[in-house]
């Protein structure tokens, strides 16, 4: 009996059975005898299909180590040693400014110009600060003014204590005085009345007319627990130049100064030595938190030329406020 023929399991036709006409490695199916078994499925691994799979898996493999590496790290854990470690670097690369240029920025907006106006002194020492402002006003020493023109008596410096315009400065800048003037430091001019004085500590109060919009009063600190040796700065008018700023620290409490006349003793001044110079009078000593410790009254110089030699004294806080009747501590 006959047996029906068995077909290739390969989906591709021999080479030497292609069928006439056909190209070379074609895959054209044969036909198929009734009956016959059907052929089973080609295998999914074929070459072309072996290199799709290779190609992917490579692929993915890349794929995770470039995510591993652009992945983000733990975030670093910053230690008290890499914080000191800023810290240093930033001191030595950055200039900080200096205690008494901070202590200068508070007090600053709080500090007047004050001049006093009338018949010309004859004096040795009002002829001596006569020149020294000529000198900063880019004026002849000598210079003179007209006859019966009012020209400036003296220039010093006040502080404001109260936001309402009252001001502290000393008695021996105002003293005599026609007409007093004081400026403000947005440049405002303003008429000011005397108020008030207390000789025994050449302070005088005065009253400003006119006001700044945003004017800014001092912070006063009691002198309980100044000691010598600490820093402070004087801030003021020095031959109406300013305002100026000098540093310096206490040299001693306590101490008592004779006018260079004879004719007024001060005492429980405290003694510094940052410079002060005449226009110096009235403004405020101040310690490095830009608050007043006390009112710039003297220096002391044996000479007749009234000038800093290094040892100045401002009167106490607590007896400039109770010039004004308050005193605050």
């Amino acid at each position: 009996m006959r047996r029906p023929a068995f077909y290739s399991r390969s989906t591709r036709a021999p080479q030497d059975a292609a069928a006439p006409g056909m190209p070379d490695g074609s895959d054209a199916a044969e036909p198929q005898a009734p009956g016959a078994p059907m052929p089973p499925p080609a295998s999914r691994w074929q070459p072309g299909r072996r290199s799709f799979w290779v190609l992917l898996a490579l692929c993915i493999g890349l794929g995770g180590s470039g995510a591993a590496l652009w992945w983000p790290q733990r975030a670093h854990q910053f230690t008290q040693k890499d914080i000191d470690a800023a810290v240093l670097h930033t001191l030595q690369t950055n200039t900080l400014p200096s205690p008494a240029a901070k202590a200068a920025d508070i007090i600053r907006p709080s500090v007047v110009r004050v001049v006093s106006y009338g018949t010309e002194k004859t004096a040795p020492e009002a002829r001596t600060e006569k020149r020294g402002r000529n000198l900063a006003k880019g004026r002849p020493a000598d210079a003179t003014t007209a006859p019966g023109q009012q020209v400036e008596r003296g220039v010093g410096t006040g502080v404001v204590i109260v936001d309402k315009g009252v001001i502290l400065t000393n008695l021996h800048v105002v003293a005599g005085a026609e007409t007093i003037k004081v400026t403000f430091f947005d440049g405002l001019e303003s008429p000011a009345t005397i108020t008030g004085t207390q000789p025994e500590n050449d302070l005088a109060v005065l009253q400003a007319q006119k006001l700044p919009d945003d004017l800014i009063p001092a912070t006063m600190r009691s002198t309980a627990d100044l000691r010598p040796g600490d820093q402070v700065a004087a801030v003021g008018f020095p031959f109406g130049i300013g305002p100026s700023v000098s540093a310096g620290v206490v040299s001693g409490l306590n101490r008592s100064f004779r006018s260079p006349e004879g004719k007024q003793e001060l005492g429980n001044l405290i003694q510094f030595d940052a410079a002060a110079n005449p226009g110096n009078s009235g403004g405020p000593l101040i310690n490095m938190d830009g608050e007043v410790i006390g009112i710039v009254t003297a220096i002391l110089n044996p000479t007749q030329q009234r000038t800093f030699i290094g040892i100045g004294f401002a009167m106490p806080i607590e007896n400039a406020a109770s010039a004004i009747g308050s005193p605050p501590f």
